[in-house]
């Protein structure tokens, strides 16, 4: 990408993104071989008036050799400083970006139980960082640069330049960095997906159903006091953010006991560096009872094993089939672009906002509501040409969607 073009991409974060209010701390995490485009973003928000910015780099090679040197009392011996940083960003409501640049085969030789081991620590010990996050208590994001190792995986025909070139192109293009005014082009995005969501909370439906040839079969409730929401979401101090970019969901939560059925992968699944492909599950009473996959099954086993809410799901979210990402034909092995392609159900824990106040109740009174608490947060994707989804309600069948695509 350009230098003209990144720096817009990197105004585009800012502005839309997590949308820096002046006096407004700015907290971003990535990759060293992102650090150009780091300093963009450094440099956007500055010039919207962040009172300061700070980097948290990091480097996935030398994590895959912690994995492949330490002990795992040794990596899940998470230091106090980095416990305190997380927590910091909560405590001062920094805005957080943070930029993926993700190498998807890079952790396939690494123990998939010490994975989990590690995630499931860190999301216990950062936990006041986590809950901040999902709750919008602070303004978030999460973008994306390519990378050779993740162009090549996924233009593997192409050489290393080229596919880094070739991937660009495709996430500026579903980024809407392609319009003139990118800026203007969210706001217009993020108001067809508010009404969408308008139309779905005004169904006041007891559950969904999902259909399709690939063969998932599943009914899942919907809490009482459900909420879908997409595009824009509100910080608990009111201000507008876009938590992904790009972004063509509509998401909310399922009541935690209510999914019977089977549900079946459409693309594969990228999970701290390793690929789950073909896989699918059984569940019984909101409670996932089996699971098989083509490859990675040990990857699938050990999420579903991290705790109680981790055999439970926690989003239930629309993708129309005909939509910019998926329409762009690729596979990206980046869950931030891949979820955003398909329908897609997420393992585990459930995002306070999607039942009404949600954001101001306790883990148990969200329980209570039928929100499913869990250590991990992972989609997947299952959206297809041929999905129906269909609205329950007072025993009426509502369409919502048919081949694919939204029909209300």
């Amino acid at each position: 990408m350009n230098a003209k073009l990144l720096k817009k991409y990197a105004e585009l974060i800012v502005e839309t993104g997590v949308n820096l209010k002046k006096g407004e701390e700015l907290f971003i995490s990535a990759e060293t071989d992102n650090a150009p485009f780091a300093r963009e973003i450094a440099l956007a928000g500055y010039k919207k008036g962040a009172v300061r910015v700070t980097v948290q780099w990091s480097d996935r090679y030398t994590d895959r050799l912690r994995f492949t040197h330490e002990s795992k009392s040794s990596l899940t011996d998470i230091p106090a400083w980095q416990i305190a940083r997380s927590d910091y960003i909560a405590d001062r409501k920094c805005c957080y970006v943070c930029v993926l640049s993700e190498d998807p085969d890079l952790m396939e030789c690494a123990d998939s139980s010490l994975i989990s081991a590690v995630s499931a620590k860190k999301h216990e010990l950062f936990a006041k960082f986590y809950d901040a996050s999902m709750s919008n208590s602070i303004k978030w994001t999460i973008a994306a640069t390519p990378t050779p190792a993740w162009a090549k995986k996924v233009f593997p025909e192409l050489s290393p330049s080229e596919a880094v070139k070739a991937l660009w192109e495709k996430i500026a293009f579903s980024v809407r960095l392609d319009s003139a005014d990118p800026v203007g082009e969210w706001k217009a995005h993020c108001a067809r997906l508010a009404h969408i969501c308008s139309e779905l909370n005004s169904l006041g439906a007891e559950a969904l159903e999902f259909r399709s040839g690939a063969g998932t079969d599943l009914v899942v409730g919907l809490p009482e006091n459900y909420v879908f929401q997409g595009g824009s979401e509100l910080s608990r101090d009111g201000v507008p953010f876009a938590a992904n970019m790009p972004t063509e969901e509509v998401f909310s939560a399922p009541s935690k006991y209510t999914a019977n059925g089977r549900i079946v992968s459409s693309m594969p699944l990228v999970y701290n560096g390793k690929i789950v492909r073909d896989f699918g599950f059984t569940v019984k009473n909101g409670k996932i009872i089996d699971c098989f996959a083509q490859k990675g099954l040990d990857v699938l086993t050990e999420i579903l094993n991290t705790d109680e809410g981790s055999r439970y799901l926690g989003e239930v979210a629309l993708v129309p089939f005909d939509n910019p990402v998926n329409n762009l034909n690729t596979v990206f092995y980046n869950t931030l672009f891949d979820e955003n392609a398909r329908c897609h159900f997420a393992i585990g824990r459930a995002y306070p906002s999607c039942v009404k106040g949600g954001e101001t109740l306790t883990k148990a009174e969200l329980e209570t509501a039928g929100l499913n608490y869990s250590a991990v947060h992972v989609d997947f994707m299952t959206g297809t040409d041929d999905l129906a989804v269909t609205a329950l309600k007072n025993g009426k069948r509502i369409p919502v969607m048919a081949d694919g695509n939204f029909v209300l």
